[in-house]
């Protein structure tokens, strides 16, 4: 059987910006200084007065004329009168994002913006044209402005899709300052790509898997059979080789191939998770999103999928998957999965991504009476009574108590971008 045809005029004609603010953490320090963020040569650590402190972020300066850069340690620092070296202020660092997410609202409605990290955004600018002109046009008032009024230098990828977008941005833009691909690009700009690891959501350890299978560029990824992919990466395989092939079938936005397929939330954490403990409560708070918003499309799933990605300089993670015995919406359920899976597959190292995938899906009339969960009903009802308070007071009115902890998100997501965050399916 061979691989499905794409049909890329099937799919909607979408102008997404994916806008990253360059040596974000070390331009804010340096402009918090006075200091020109393009020239001077300046490092954030976690602590100044701890030798083994992980340099956090390094000014491009510093990366070219000293070759230090995020992962090193301060004693690789060279002992130059030229270097500044500063501790991590993440409030004023988070205070500066959300400054620039206001911004954003001059040129889009807050619910076309989807905020990725601290320093990355996605904007949906599809049909500005007649008030800011080309999606290029726009990208570059968008740099002007964020230069003009934070000092902090800019790129930006665009793309038909979200996915496309952060591979031009990764790929192309970062290096050209702007650039745009198209579906017509994607054999000439994203299949030469190699090696693998330079592909968004490809990591050294799944970039070895794919070597063994005889897999060295996007161009083969994308012609491997769909089949055998699925059969030795399941969820991801799917995902794996419609991304290879420019199709966002991501946890990014909303799968377009044979209607809503799975229901995702994918997150870049603001911060190290270290502690399991607080994984837990992330891993709560992101099941919740992700039920809500299959209830919100009246659907149920089968099938759990849960990503973690661990931090860049231990490297790796996991993707695994678990079909339960019955369909579900309900959060507690989809929790209990991942809690299965993270237990499994968790290797005591640093969190810095996670991703939750509800797919196998249809429709909430499916009812099995459980011998063995008699308040089933009950839970179903009470989670769509508190969607709908959620959806009458605004996302905060209702959190679970770990959103208040430190570890929780949640509660500083609302604020950010009225709960509007990447990984939303719409």
């Amino acid at each position: 059987m061979g691989n499905p045809a794409i049909d890329y005029s099937a799919f909607p004609e979408r102008k997404i910006l994916c806008i990253d603010m360059k040596s974000f953490y070390a331009s804010c320090a340096a402009v918090a200084r006075g200091l020109n963020p393009l020239t001077c040569h300046l490092a954030v650590v976690g602590n100044t007065n701890r030798p083994g402190s992980v340099i956090l972020a390094a000014s491009p300066a510093l990366k070219k004329d000293f070759g230090i850069r995020t992962g090193n340690r301060l004693f690789e620092i060279p002992d130059d009168p030229r270097i500044v070296v500063v501790t991590a202020e993440m409030k004023m660092y988070l205070e500066i994002s959300v400054e620039i997410t206001r911004l954003f609202h001059h040129f889009v409605p807050k619910e076309s913006i989807h905020t990725y990290s601290v320093d990355e955004s996605f904007l949906d600018v599809t049909g500005t044209e007649k008030m800011w002109g080309s999606a290029k046009e726009l990208a570059e008032r968008i740099k002007d402005e964020l230069l003009e009024t934070f000092q902090i230098p800019s790129a930006v990828g665009i793309g038909p899709n979200m996915l496309m977008a952060k591979l031009c941005l990764d790929l192309d833009a970062k290096k050209a300052g702007t650039a745009e691909w198209t579906y017509k690009d994607i054999p000439s700009r994203l299949w030469p790509v190699s090696p693998l690891s330079r592909m968004w959501g490809i990591g050294s350890r799944l970039e070895k898997r794919l070597n063994r299978m005889g897999i060295t560029n996007v161009c083969q990824l994308a012609h491997y059979p769909l089949e055998k992919l699925e059969k030795t990466f399941g969820v991801m395989g799917n995902q794996l080789f419609y991304h290879a092939n420019g199709v966002d079938l991501s946890e990014l936005g909303a799968p377009i191939l044979d209607g809503q397929i799975s229901f995702g939330k994918s997150q870049i954490l603001l911060r190290d998770y270290t502690n399991p403990e607080e994984v837990r409560y992330v891993l709560l708070e992101m099941c919740e999103e992700v039920a809500k918003r299959a209830r919100e499309s009246r659907k149920i799933g089968r099938t759990v999928s849960l990503g973690i990605g661990y931090s860049k300089n231990e490297g790796g993670g996991f993707y695994r998957s678990r079909t339960m015995d019955e369909p579900t919406n309900i959060t507690s359920d989809i929790f209990s999965v991942c809690m299965q899976l993270f237990e499994q597959f968790y290797e005591q190292k640093t969190v810095r991504k996670i991703s939750i995938a509800l797919s196998n899906i249809m429709e909430d009339d499916y009812i099995q009476l459980s011998l063995f969960d008699k308040d089933r009903e009950k839970k179903r009802a009470l989670a769509y009574t508190m969607d709908g308070i959620r959806n009458k007071y605004g996302s905060a009115s209702l959190l679970r108590a770990v959103s208040y902890t430190k570890a929780g998100t949640a509660v500083h997501r609302s604020g950010l971008v009225g709960g509007h965050y990447a990984g939303e399916n719409h």
